[in-house]
């Protein structure tokens, strides 16, 4: 756990807490109640009543600038006292610190939906379609926005209803020029993220994007009926594709809602019998460059499915969005620490969580406080070890101030 700790004393994790204005306690103050909640994400618990597993730990404690960690009680009912306000001022301050970190030149974003369903009775929830069980259910929308090159997530919202869904890329552009001051460059989502009136805000805005079109019978026909002869191949290198010979139809077309033209790139070969259709308003990209680009957006649903099985965020079934939201903002903070660990680590910088937190983290060791103003973490024999060592990650690390400004400093048998 204290392998974390380097990067959120350097992002001022505390500070990020109070000024969003978190509630806390006397005795439990905000930062160590969300600490001690980001713990059990960064230790894969599937449910935050597990925390009652960490009671007895004093070095899950000391991570946290406790004791002990909070009770049962404490941690489930703490997200009851959170706002949505509380989730965008902290995912925000996050993720601008993060940007000079692990962002530096962020352009291109994948945008998705994620439905949370919800295992209860009598749910006043809308129903979303969850791939998983095949059919709609009462769930919790969630929306996500994650970075091309980086594969971070870098913004998440549960605390929506279904008639502001199709606002959300709009706010999720709003909060990334607030965080940078520009807007995103690239943008890729599919067909059901939004409307063509959407579309052309995107456009006004100058913000390229990619997305699909639904495919109606009458397009269909249409696209039938044109000569071979308009079609041109083209190969696109995407590793462990099968199909990488495609042929695509480069052509200008009109919306019902979408002011002016618009791209529409018709795809064979794609892996599908009947054409994939993409939209793209930039006028001059080379649609193999869009198609490769877009087809990188399968990291979103990586990174989802990331979020799912290691991070459990399907696992909080809960009516209240508030409740949700909170977990959603610390699943994406907790995804970015394993993101920022694996750039540290020499190698292993396309390591998943789970292979990150096998070699890594589920480690053994000692906690010893010689002064008052040092902690030394001592780490039982592993074999990769060595490539912690060189990593040097104390090395960097400022006084934390919810551990009485110790310094921490790492040793390994």
């Amino acid at each position: 756990m204290f392998l974390f700790l380097p990067l959120l004393v350097k992002l001022g994790f505390d500070s990020l807490v109070r000024k969003a204005n978190y509630p806390g306690s006397e005795m439990i103050p905000a930062d160590a109640a969300l600490l001690s909640l980001l713990a059990m994400k960064l230790l894969r618990k599937e449910r935050v009543s597990h925390i009652d597993d960490c009671n007895e730990d004093q070095g899950l404690g000391l991570f946290a600038g406790l004791n002990i960690f909070p009770k049962k009680s404490f941690a489930t009912e703490y997200s009851y006292r959170t706002q949505r306000h509380h989730q965008e001022a902290l995912l925000g301050a996050w993720v601008q610190k993060l940007i000079p970190i692990l962002l530096p030149e962020a352009k291109s974003f994948s945008l998705d939906f994620h439905p949370i369903p919800y295992r209860g009775e009598e749910a006043l929830l809308e129903n979303h379609y969850i791939p998983c069980r095949g059919q709609a259910c009462p769930s919790i929308q969630t929306f996500f926005a994650h970075e091309h090159e980086k594969q971070v997530f870098c913004y998440a919202n549960a605390n929506l209803v279904r008639d502001e869904q199709t606002q959300e890329i709009l706010r999720f552009v709003d909060y990334w020029k607030d965080l940078t001051g520009k807007n995103p460059e690239w943008l890729y989502f599919d067909s059901k993220l939004t409307t063509y009136e959407q579309l052309s805000e995107l456009n006004r805005r100058g913000i390229n994007f990619v997305t699909i079109r639904r495919r109606g019978p009458t397009i269909l026909q249409k696209l039938g009926q044109r000569p071979k002869a308009d079609w041109k191949g083209a190969s696109i290198d995407i590793p462990k594709r099968r199909n990488k010979r495609i042929q695509y139809l480069d052509e200008i077309i009109r919306l019902d809602g979408y002011e002016g033209t618009i791209r529409q790139i018709a795809v064979t070969g794609f892996g599908r019998e009947q054409p994939t259709l993409f939209l793209a308003n930039h006028p001059d990209a080379p649609p193999r460059q869009m198609i490769m680009e877009y087809a990188r957006r399968n990291g979103i649903e990586d990174g989802l499915g990331t979020n799912v099985n290691f991070f459990h965020m399907d696992n909080v079934s809960s009516e209240v969005r508030l409740n949700v939201d909170l977990d959603v903002t610390l699943t994406v903070i907790a995804n970015s620490c394993y993101r920022w660990l694996a750039s540290r680590l020499k190698g292993y910088n396309l390591a998943k969580p789970k292979q990150l937190s096998r070699k890594f983290v589920e480690t053994s060791g000692e906690i010893e406080i010689s002064d008052k103003h040092t902690i030394k973490i001592i780490f039982d024999r592993r074999t990769h070890n060595p490539v912690l060592k060189e990593a040097g990650l104390d090395k960097e690390v400022a006084p934390i101030c919810w551990l009485n400004d110790c310094r921490i400093s790492f040793e390994y048998k």
